[in-house]
């Protein structure tokens, strides 16, 4: 049955017919997996192994990905970075390309790579309530006949660097959206991980240590080494596929050239440490030493600074190492007195992208803080991030002329024609650092602030136009207090979606989602969309027609899911109206007495205790506190 569907798809994503790299993924769950030798614990995992396997790829070739779900719970799978031409419906975001695969269900997720003009090193993670973070995750290279630097280096290495977690990633969401953690302190992870891989396979641990049985077949950490010939250069791929924590990474005794950032390639830049926030990639040139007298160390430190705090019995430090010779020590040099931030945006790519003029401007301030239900969320535009009822790519497909109303796809939406030249003027009001990633598209970075509301040029400079290259990559890291804008072009149709990369932050609604050329994803959708992706929905019952609420309606969004909302500070109309009546009693009470004085009247006892029964028995009637709380039926 699958075959008849995707044959079609096929022949219109791939019409050179290059090739199909045809990959079955399982995706079940792993017992006592202990990668950081400290806890066993479930993970998500691919064919019933751990780290699922990484995927390289010609770009010479169509990816296609069969995923079949066999945990409990709705998953999906993304390919981080990945434009998809106009099919954002196989970008693998539920609640914006699709609804989730149903366990026991599979869905064929293609990848049209050969006809992307795409090159370097990406990664595939799951994008549904976070199942990535529990282990579904894997690098993604895209290898090209034509590489740019392929003459340059004799060998290349995949360094995969993650923050790790003990608990299971709905415990952990549980208790950070939670009225008991009302500042929003994120999880923080329990260790880090780092393991290499090579030519599509998993390097093994070093000879003589004893690893977990379960992960024993990948070397992780202290376990986990390089191996180094004299003189030879060496391409090292590095990815951060974690949820929360950034990297400083660094090698003692040897020098790195960066000369590609996410997928773009550069001119090489020589940098003695990285900087990696979340879902970012960098590849550099290393040249071994010419002699084999000492073996050498490799740094993943985590950025704490965007923990809470530090637990004293973490360490968020990850040491490695490069052997030259099974027989040499490690040298390990002193630690760092700093660490230092990459400045992507001197970067220069390769391929010469003159900035064109912007046509249309978003501004997204965002922050967060303790909302009206006690949980702390947050915010673009005063606006928390939900999943529609029907997934933005399927009310673009079915609302016909209505398809155009950016009111449809919810408040947290943009509607954009086809070629716009969008700057997006992203602004940090959080103190902490936070990487943005787009789906479907590069950004090039025009302009950073380190004070995005200061006066003063030096912390917030004014835009330059007319750049001849600026750096494009598809994940940016904002500084807190700071801004950055970004720019692309309009040009693939599709619903796509701009979020932080740190899940939790995700999870709680740090995101929007962009509708790009709605009529023009109508045309393009004739005949390309696998029927399997709506039966999926009705599976689980998801409407996959109408607005964002799943009325076949442009304005009519009655039962969306929104909010939380902010608190209302001061006081609400109810209080304000409860304290006018106490005083207007009070007023009435004491004109009372004064009459009644002035009079030579006097109130007996019995009097009193009627009027103060008559004024109980009015409370009771009314509801308890001046109405502001209903008596329960």
């Amino acid at each position: 049955m699958w075959c008849r569907q995707l044959l079609p798809l096929l022949a219109l994503l791939s019409p050179a017919l290059a090739g199909v790299q045809e990959l079955w993924w399982n995706v079940t769950y792993v017992q006592n997996a202990n990668p950081d030798g400290l806890f066993e614990r479930r993970v998500i995992g691919v064919n019933g192994t751990w780290p699922p396997p990484p995927i390289e790829v010609s770009t010479n070739d169509s990816l296609l990905v069969h995923v079949t779900n066999n945990i409990d719970q709705l998953a999906t799978l993304h390919h981080h970075g990945m434009y998809f031409n106009s099919t954002s419906w196989m970008d693998g975001a539920m609640g914006v390309s699709q609804c989730g695969i149903p366990p026991g269900q599979t869905f064929d997720y293609v990848v049209p790579i050969n006809t992307s003009g795409q090159v370097g090193t990406y990664w595939a993670h799951g994008h549904s309530n976070g199942i990535y973070v529990d282990g579904l995750r894997a690098p993604l290279l895209l290898h090209s006949p034509n590489e740019t630097y392929g003459a340059d280096y004799d060998a290349e290495f995949t360094i995969s660097m993650s923050d790790w977690y003990h608990q299971e990633q709905p415990a952990l969401s549980k208790a950070f959206i939670n009225i008991a953690n009302p500042g929003g302190a994120e999880p923080i992870p329990n260790s880090a991980l780092v393991y290499f891989s090579q030519n599509g396979s998993y390097l093994p641990p070093i000879p003589g240590s004893s690893p977990s049985p379960v992960t024993s077949a990948v070397g992780f950490n202290e376990n986990a080494t390089l191996p180094f010939e004299p003189g030879k250069t060496y391409r090292l791929r590095i990815i951060n596929l974690g949820a929360f924590a950034g990297f400083y990474f660094w090698i003692d005794g040897h020098d790195m050239r960066i000369i590609e950032a996410d997928g773009t390639d550069i001119q090489e830049q020589p940098v003695d440490m990285l900087s990696v926030s979340v879902a970012q990639r960098y590849s550099v040139l290393v040249t071994a030493r010419n002699d084999t007298s000492s073996n050498w160390a490799i740094h993943a430190n985590m950025d704490t600074t965007m923990f809470d705090k530090v637990p004293s019995n973490i360490n968020p430090n990850v040491t490695s190492s490069i052997t030259y010779s099974t027989s040499s020590n490690l040298t390990i040099l002193s630690p760092v007195s700093s660490y230092t931030t990459t400045n992507d945006s001197a970067l220069v790519p390769i391929d010469i992208e003159p900035a064109i003029p912007p046509t249309n401007t978003i501004q997204l301030a965002f922050n967060f803080q303790t909302m009206n239900d006690g949980t702390n969320h947050a915010y673009i535009n005063d606006v928390v991030y939900n999943p529609p009822v029907v997934p933005a790519i399927m009310s673009a497909l079915s609302l016909g002329e209505n398809a155009t109303s950016q009111v449809a796809y919810g408040p947290y939406s943009f509607v954009i024609n086809y070629g716009d030249v969008i700057d997006l003027v992203v602004q940090n009001g959080d103190t902490g650092k936070h990487p943005f990633h787009l789906h479907g598209y590069k950004m090039q970075i025009m302009n950073r602030a380190t004070q995005y509301n200061s006066s003063d040029p030096s912390l917030n400079p004014p835009l330059i136009e007319g750049q001849a290259n600026p750096m494009r990559r598809d994940t940016v890291a904002i500084t807190g207090g700071g801004s950055v804008t970004l720019r692309f072009v309009a040009n693939n149709p599709g619903a796509w979606i701009f979020h932080c990369h740190v899940e939790w932050h995700l999870e709680s609604g740090l995101a929007v989602q962009f509708i790009t050329a709605p009529l023009l994803i109508q045309e393009q959708a004739q005949g390309r969309v696998p029927a399997f992706m709506f039966e999926q929905c009705s599976a689980i019952g998801v409407p996959t027609s109408g607005n964002a609420a799943g009325h076949a309606s442009a304005t009519d969004l009655s039962g969306l899911p929104l909010g939380p909302w902010f608190q209302e500070l001061g006081w609400l109309a109810k209080g304000i109206w409860a304290m006018a009546g106490c005083v207007l009693t009070t007023v009435i009470g004491i004109l009372t007495v004064v009459w009644y004085s002035a009079m030579g009247g006097t109130i007996s006892e019995e009097e009193i205790e009627e009027q103060v029964l008559q004024r109980i028995e009015a409370k009771k009637r009314k509801g308890k506190f001046f109405g502001l709380l209903k008596k329960k039926t």
